[in-house]
Parts: structure tokens; C-alpha cells; sequence
């Protein structure tokens, strides 16, 4: 017995000693794939590449400002920051330098939303952002607004977002209650509304119930075609929803 327990005892040992092997080896793997990020502020796009390509790294020229401290073409700000650790195969997102603002920036308000943007284009600079809102005694598709201004100095980035209209708010409807009537007078009412009629399914017959004599089978080919006197059994959007002018009201009649 006092045997059995010493072959124990040395097995546990032999089992610990395998573990913390295992994990030294382990954390050394880990570890000795971290690498140091260098500085790559100052640098040409071409530099920052091969300094970070020597560590493993890869270096992305994600945007481009201006400054007036860091010249033309050199990296003015990178994430991570350098003598962060990182593994091998990081990317290192950088921002360009393009020098002082020396673009004027162009007044595009009042024009239309393609125009804006080959006027903003046709000077260097690229488009932002381009939000569009519904505005009260607005024209459609005409800039409203710009960031930033026509002639700002100081500009950070060489964007130019702009506010577009869409005109005013289309009329909002309450949906009526058209089932059960006929298709006609339903797409009347609609089209003095403003709405539009959209897709109008034709339902099969539904099938006589027990007892009631057969009627002849109708050939796969012969697909009813809805008319004025059909019958509204559903529609989309349903009664009591909310739907703009213009929009189209979809119907399944029988």
C-alpha cells in the first residue's frame, strides 16, 4: 500500500511539473509574439509603412486633414499610440497631413445636390456627409445648408457636408376600412387621396363546402384577372395605419 501511494505521489508531481511547462511555453508563445509600436508621427505614408512592416505591423492611411503644424504628406496622428504592445499583424490607423488650408470653400447653397457636388469636387475637396429633411416651403433637392461655410478658414478636414431638402412633408392619411368593398370605388378614393394602387392579387375560389355539387375544374393556365366589380378581402397597409401621399396600397381581391 505505502507503494501504491509513492507511485501517487510521483505521478501528481509529474502531472504538476507537464502543467507548468505547458503554461510557461504557453505565455512565452503569447508574449513573444507582442511587438512594440513605433512612432510613426513625422513620417511619409512610404516611411510609417516600412518602419511597421520591421515589427510586424500593418500601417492604414485612414484620413487626411489639414495642419498647419505638420507638413504636407507627413502622419500627423496615429492609434495606437507608439510604445503600445500589440501583436504581430495590427493595424496602425494613421491620419495625413495636407499642410496649411489653402482651398476656399465654396458657398453651394441654393443649388441642387449634384451641382453641390461637382462644385466641392471641381476644387479639390471631397463630400461629407448628406442629410436630407423635409422642410417647410422648401424646394426638392436643394441644399439648404453647409459644414462648413462658404470661405471658413481654420478647416480641419477637406469635407463639406451638406442639408438637402426633400420639400414639404407629404399629407398623412389615416388608412380607411376597404374590405368588402368593390375594387373600382376603392381605387377612386384612393386616387383622389394621392395613393397609389399598388400590387392586386387575385384569390382562388374558395372550395364548395360538403354536399354542395362540384363545379368543373378550372385549367391551371386560367388565372382570373381582377376588375372594377371585384371584391376587397384584405389590403396592405391595414385599416387605421398611417400612410403618406404617394405611397401604394396593395390589395388582394376575389
Amino acid at each position: 500500500m505505502r507503494q501504491f501511494f509513492r507511485m501517487l505521489l510521483l505521478v501528481l508531481v509529474l502531472m504538476t511539473v507537464a502543467l507548468i511547462s505547458a503554461l510557461t511555453a504557453m505565455r512565452l508563445a503569447i508574449h513573444g509574439r507582442e511587438v512594440t509600436i513605433p512612432k510613426l508621427v513625422g513620417m511619409t505614408p512610404f516611411e510609417a509603412e516600412r518602419a511597421g512592416a520591421a515589427s510586424g505591423l500593418q500601417v492604414v492611411v485612414e484620413r487626411q486633414f489639414y495642419s498647419a503644424d505638420i507638413p504636407e504628406g507627413r502622419i500627423m496622428t496615429q492609434m495606437p499610440p507608439p510604445e503600445t504592445k500589440v501583436r504581430r499583424g495590427w493595424s496602425v490607423r494613421v491620419a495625413q497631413s495636407l499642410g496649411p488650408q489653402r482651398v476656399a470653400i465654396p458657398n453651394v447653397m441654393g443649388g441642387s445636390e449634384r451641382v453641390a457636388e461637382l462644385n466641392i469636387r471641381r476644387r479639390g475637396l471631397s463630400l461629407g456627409s448628406i442629410a436630407h429633411l423635409h422642410l417647410p416651403g422648401a424646394p426638392l433637392d436643394q441644399v439648404m445648408s453647409q459644414s462648413p461655410p462658404a470661405n471658413a478658414s481654420g478647416v480641419s478636414a477637406p469635407k463639406i457636408s451638406l442639408l438637402v431638402s426633400d420639400g414639404p412633408e407629404p399629407p398623412v392619411y389615416v388608412m380607411p376600412n376597404l374590405t368588402g368593398q368593390p375594387l373600382g370605388s376603392a381605387m377612386l378614393a384612393l386616387q383622389d387621396a394621392g395613393i397609389k394602387v399598388g400590387k392586386i392579387s387575385v384569390l382562388p375560389a374558395s372550395s364548395p363546402s360538403p354536399g354542395e355539387p362540384q363545379s368543373a375544374p378550372v385549367a391551371p393556365s386560367a388565372v382570373p384577372e381582377p376588375s372594377a366589380a371585384s371584391m376587397i378581402v384584405t389590403q396592405a397597409p391595414a385599416p387605421g395605419q398611417k400612410i403618406a401621399a404617394g405611397s401604394a396600397v396593395n390589395f388582394e381581391v376575389r
